[in-house]
């Protein structure tokens, strides 16, 4: 029994001659929040993108319960993507639909519910992303923040098997990214989802890595868990948890002398 499992075997891909990823393996199991990190240029964006279907392969398998998506038709890659949510970088919402449409334009697309249903699945997942009261704004009239729970109710309003979510903190002080990644964990584990997260930010590392891959320039250089992460002795890995641990700590000091000026 796969379990909703996704596994990655001997991934290998190229643009022209530059090898981008060099045979990289890996298994992401349901329940788990599966960490991919890396510098820019690492190779993260591009695994994730075959791993969604949206890059093809120069060679190896990506494996959804045993199925193949590098060998899937139209149809049967139409299928899973039926099981797979979304959470984009920038959130990705419609500025001219309301927080309501938003969130039902999954299921105004891809099912044949009638719209009491509809509504009261996307009352549902608005409640459970702490968002009840939310359904007849816009997006200009909301935070960064909300955008972003708006943006994974969309993800989840389907019950999915898969969530991917792709530097699902960016643009957002810290406070708010715990909430994110606090929300992220809790849904995971609550419907058993195989969740992919593509990230630099440490905070989420240590949240929420369940299953960490390292990738440093197309290799799979490093993978293990939060726990594991402190005590690595891999250097480029080290280099990469300083640098971003610093980077983080700079922003929150420039954030809050920011603050602070408004205030005086």
């Amino acid at each position: 029994m796969f379990d909703e499992m996704i596994e990655i075997r001997n991934i290998r891909k190229s643009f022209g001659e530059k090898v981008v990823i060099k045979d990289v393996s890996a298994r992401m199991e349901a329940g788990n929040t599966n960490l991919i990190i890396g510098t820019s240029g690492s190779g993260k964006t591009v695994l994730m993108k075959i791993m969604i279907g949206l890059m093809s392969v120069d060679s190896g398998e990506v494996l959804y319960e045993g199925r193949d998506i590098t060998k899937m038709n139209t149809t049967e890659l139409k299928e899973l993507r039926m099981q797979i949510g979304m959470l984009f970088q920038g959130s990705a919402l419609f500025d001219s639909k309301t927080v309501e449409a938003n969130v039902m334009f999954p299921l105004d697309m891809f099912t044949r519910l009638r719209y009491r249903e509809k509504l009261a699945r996307v009352n549902e997942v608005l409640e459970r992303v702490n968002l009840k009261d939310a359904n007849k704004k816009f997006p200009a009239e909301i935070s960064g923040g909300m955008k972003k729970r708006v943006a994974l109710a969309r993800a989840i309003v389907q019950n999915p098997k898969y969530l991917f979510c792709d530097e699902p903190n960016s643009g957002l002080d810290p406070q708010t990214s715990l909430v994110i990644d606090k929300l992220i964990n809790e849904i995971t584990r609550e419907y058993n989802i195989t969740t992919v997260i593509n990230t630099h930010d440490m905070n989420t590392v240590m949240e929420s890595g369940d299953n960490i891959l390292y990738m440093y320039q197309g290799n799979k250089q490093w993978e293990g868990s939060n726990r594991d992460i402190i005590f690595s002795k891999d250097p480029q890995l080290n280099s990469f948890i300083f640098a971003s641990e610093f980077l983080a700590k700079a922003k929150e000091m420039s954030m809050m002398e920011a603050g602070a000026s408004k205030l005086k």
